[in-house]
């Protein structure tokens, strides 16, 4: 038996290999796969199947069992902590990453601390006839109290298309809901949430600006910020072009979004554990409103780190799990900037000239600073790949590394025309292209 630490990591995929295989301390650590992508994501989960599943596993495994962690949304992010308790490592509580999960539910315990959210309410599904919640007014987003990648998020400006998202997440909240309920059932819930379960509709007034994700950990109860990334979305588009690190917002507003950030994560009662929180920043306003908290650090920002400050954020969460020092070097990357841009397609069509592994690694090796990920196979349809936006599909996703903006956009521009994606059924064209 080697030395090494046992690592279980849910969902384990190949394109966050080389970003684990770059923390520090790396060589002592043994990664197992616990679960793949397709037994937990795709189709309708049930969380019971899965925990059976992954003590299965685990049961069977001969060695020590150091450390469970995982970086996916639910159910993820559940069955890390509920099969820490059984196995006695370390993580958060269940209920912990459950109030940071459950939209309607976060939005109460941020409501209790911070003024900095939207108007919100919850939509009664079952209703003859559904209406916005009181005082929360158009344009405005639904969304279920638990959704993938913003699948069935819908941005909607009146009671005709209120009416229509209504209906589509009817159709289709029960694929996450249902499996959340289960959950929910093993949680002493509020009083506030009694009742409430987890095939829920949230509508909360839309928001402006900037959008910027704040990275951080809570260790020994101390809530630490180590990070934060702007995100920019494509022209008059609800959808990402990429996210940016650092952010280039001034430094009055990162630090209101350090405090903000640091009294939710207390009210939520995390510890030894990363979180992620979205929020928007409307400059006009100087006005910080809180989007979503993810309770587990961005995998897709892990190059961006390791490009700036030298090392992956994975670092924060495997250290967490084993108890030790989850502090991040600061600006010791061999880049100013860094970049994750989503190559997106507004128009469905199947994918044609996919890029080889081979094609891929000559583009990284003649691009320096770059990793490329394509997401469609050769033929497959683009409405056939999983968990996409409502509104567009992601092509290919393309970390940058550069010493200025203009160098990330032009590394990114260089990365497009040598992957030379072609569909059928649309007309090639640009990437802020929308004939829908």
């Amino acid at each position: 038996m080697s030395d090494r630490k046992n690592i279980f990591v849910l969902g384990l995929d190949e394109a966050n290999l080389p970003t684990l295989r770059a923390v520090p301390d790396a060589q002592e650590y043994e990664y197992h796969p616990l679960l793949t992508i397709e037994e937990l994501q795709h189709g309708e989960v049930s969380v019971a199947e899965l925990f059976d599943k992954a003590r299965g596993v685990l049961d069977s495994f001969e060695g020590s069992i150091d450390a469970i962690v995982g970086y996916w949304d639910f159910p993820v992010s559940t069955l890390v902590p509920m099969l820490s308790e059984r196995y006695g490592t370390r993580s958060t509580g269940l209920e912990s990453v459950v109030k940071c999960e459950h939209k309607y539910w976060s939005r109460l315990e941020q409501q209790k601390v911070i003024d900095e959210h939207p108007r919100f309410g919850r939509v009664d599904l079952e209703a003859d006839d559904p209406q916005p919640p009181e005082g929360v007014r158009f344009p405005m987003w639904l969304k279920p109290a638990l959704s993938y990648s913003s699948e069935l998020a819908f941005g909607v400006k009146d009671q005709q298309e209120f009416l229509e998202a209504v209906e589509a997440i009817r159709k289709g909240v029960a694929r996450v809901g249902r499996p959340f309920e289960y959950i929910l059932d093993r949680l002493d819930l509020p009083e506030e949430m009694a009742g409430v379960g987890g095939q829920v509709c949230l509508a909360e007034e839309a928001l402006s600006g900037i959008q910027v994700a704040v990275e951080g950990y809570v260790h020994n109860g101390e809530v630490t910020v180590y990070g934060v990334l702007d995100s920019i979305n494509y022209p008059d588009s609800s959808s990402f072009l990429r996210h940016q690190y650092p952010s280039a917002l001034p430094e009055p507003v990162v630090r209101r979004l350090h405090d903000v950030s640091e009294r939710v994560m207390r009210q939520i009662g995390m510890d030894a554990a990363t979180f992620s929180i979205e929020y928007f920043y409307d400059p006009r306003t100087d006005a910080i409103n809180l989007l979503e908290i993810n309770p587990r650090h961005s995998q897709s920002h892990a190059e961006l780190f390791e490009y700036v400050d030298g090392v992956p954020n994975h670092h924060c969460m495997l250290s967490l799990a084993l108890g030790k020092d989850p502090a991040l070097p600061h600006r010791a990357g061999p880049y100013e900037v860094a970049a994750k841009w989503y190559y997106r397609w507004f128009a469905d069509g199947a994918a044609h000239q996919v890029p080889t592994p081979e094609d891929i690694e000559r583009i990284e090796r003649e691009i320096p600073g770059v990793r490329v990920d394509v997401v469609p196979e050769e033929g497959q349809r683009l409405s056939e790949t999983p968990h996409q936006d409502s509104y567009s599909y992601e092509l290919a996703h393309i970390f940058t590394g550069g010493n200025s903006e203009e160098d990330l956009r032009a590394k990114y521009d260089r990365c497009v025309a040598a992957l030379g994606l072609a569909f059928d059924e649309t007309e090639p064209g640009g990437r802020d292209q929308k004939n829908v």
